[in-house]
């Protein structure tokens, strides 16, 4: 199967690739374009970052966990790219010579295709926008500072949206070069080519897949490409509910909930980096089944609805009963995620990450509460957490409890014991047991004295 997209502004025409080959690998050994360093290799160091436009404008993404069937009609840019045709460095790369941005600089080229990105997009949050960036000689100051001041600088003119190569026809034939690979074009496409090869491993965003090969050097023998599936990147905004096409990247969820729910906004900040958002999915979250990953608490405690589809055939549920138990979920073999749906109403919701670094780690623990008090009493309650047991949980017995009693300390103060009958946590390097059902129970209290109006965000200390 042929592939084209455009790297640093030249047309690049491939065929018969191997579908797991990374475009961190392909450029570094077959370009010959070593700039983009290779450091975790896992998608955390950010070393490897490139630049990739397409009409839906420039993101910054790891190319070692980026394969190149996932590049087709885009552009890249690598740091070998950035400066003008005659040389004139770019405003970023000018601004981290000036002001000292680098030593050793091997994490320079990733940091600088950040910050570019970051620059092309008028994104001037660059904690954010660095977040997925690590230094160890510098120090993040004066990179910060180059950041600054290149932002006062306009956008260089060879910096123009690219011209994306066209359009290639649908088709889900599979590539020559083992192991086969598929890249189809709708929904119905998709539907079909997963009905016909179930034992096919799909491919959204990859910032999970791509580990099972570049760390644990798996053979996912047949791949489905889900990047070409345009009819799963729709969000549809209802009286009712929010409706979410499973190919939804984790920055467009964000910027969706910053109006609809600001506490689950502020936890996907904390998912990952601006790299790994860019390109993860909402529905491949969802579908690893993941215990830890922290988007499920939200979805259940907000009570989403899941939909699923094989062949024709289409079916719904609660989000926690997609769970079964770890590594299993309620999916049938050639079935995929299509959707999630989130009711609305009034935004009750609070979400908790606690993790060993504030960003892009793994929880230890994801509590997510949406409790409904009418007339000074609890009528509702959905609690949901992450990191508590083997796979996404309701603490369905603290909820009993609560319903029916003032929303009150002491009412909080009656769920002490229920909080073992819900989980019976694992204590591993993240956290012990008796560290993970504690921090859940205290989470329940900083959710009632946040309701309350109390201040607990110690990130945002006032005298």
């Amino acid at each position: 199967m042929d592939l084209t997209f455009l790297l640093n502004g030249e047309r690049v025409l491939l065929s018969d690739i191997s579908p797991t080959t990374t475009l961190l690998d392909w450029l570094r050994e077959t370009r010959g374009l070593t700039g983009t360093k290779e450091g975790c290799n896992e998608g955390d160091c950010g070393a490897c970052t490139v630049m990739v436009q397409d009409a839906a404008g420039a993101r910054a993404l790891n190319a070692c966990i980026l394969f190149l069937p996932q590049l087709q009609n885009k552009a890249v840019t690598t740091v070998e790219g950035l400066a003008g045709p005659d040389g004139t460095l770019h405003p970023v790369q000018q601004a981290m010579v000036a002001l000292d941005g680098s030593q050793c600089g091997f994490c320079t080229p990733g940091f600088v295709m950040s910050m570019a990105t970051a620059h092309t997009n008028g994104d001037t949050n660059f904690d954010d926008a660095l977040a997925g960036n690590l230094c160890r000689c510098t120090g993040y100051a004066p990179i910060v500072r180059a950041a600054e001041a290149a932002a006062l600088e306009p956008v260089p003119d060879w910096m123009a949206p690219a011209d994306l190569p066209p359009p290639q026809p649908a088709s889900t034939k599979a590539g020559a070069t083992p192991p086969r690979w598929f890249a189809p074009q709708s929904l119905d496409e998709l539907a079909w080519t997963y009905a016909d090869h179930p034992d096919a491993t799909l491919v959204a965003g990859a910032t999970d897949v791509g580990l099972w090969v570049t760390k644990q050097m798996r053979d996912l023998g047949t791949v489905i490409f889900l990047n070409r599936v345009t009819d799963m990147g729709w969000i549809e905004v209802t009286d009712d509910a929010l409706h979410i096409g499973a190919g939804v990247t984790m920055d467009r969820v964000q910027s969706l909930m910053v109006d609809h729910s600001p506490t689950y906004a502020e936890l996907i900040r904390r998912y990952g980096s601006s790299q790994v958002r860019n390109a993860a999915t909402i529905g491949g979250n969802i579908a690893n089944g993941s215990p830890i990953g922290d988007n499920p608490p939200a979805l259940i405690a907000l009570g989403a609805t899941l939909h699923l589809r094989h062949g024709n055939s289409q079916r719904s549920m609660p989000i926690e009963e997609f769970f079964i138990a770890y590594g299993q979920q309620d999916r049938f073999p050639g079935e995929f995620v299509e959707a999630v749906s989130i009711p609305r109403g009034q935004d009750r919701l609070g979400c908790y990450k606690l993790s060993k670094r504030f960003d892009q780690d793994i929880s230890a623990v994801c509590g997510c509460f949406n409790i409904t008090v009418e007339d000074d009493k609890v009528t509702k309650a959905r609690i949901a957490f992450g990191g508590m047991a083997g796979i996404p949980k309701r603490a369905t017995t603290v909820e009993q409890t609560l319903i029916g009693k003032d929303w009150s300390a002491d009412a909080i103060a009656t769920t002490w014991d229920d909080w073992s009958k819900d989980f019976t946590p694992m204590s591993d390097m993240r956290a012990s047991a008796d560290y993970r059902l504690n921090a859940a129970r205290n989470l329940l209290i900083r959710y009632f004295l946040d309701d309350i109006g109390a201040q607990t965000n110690v990130l945002e200390v006032q005298p």
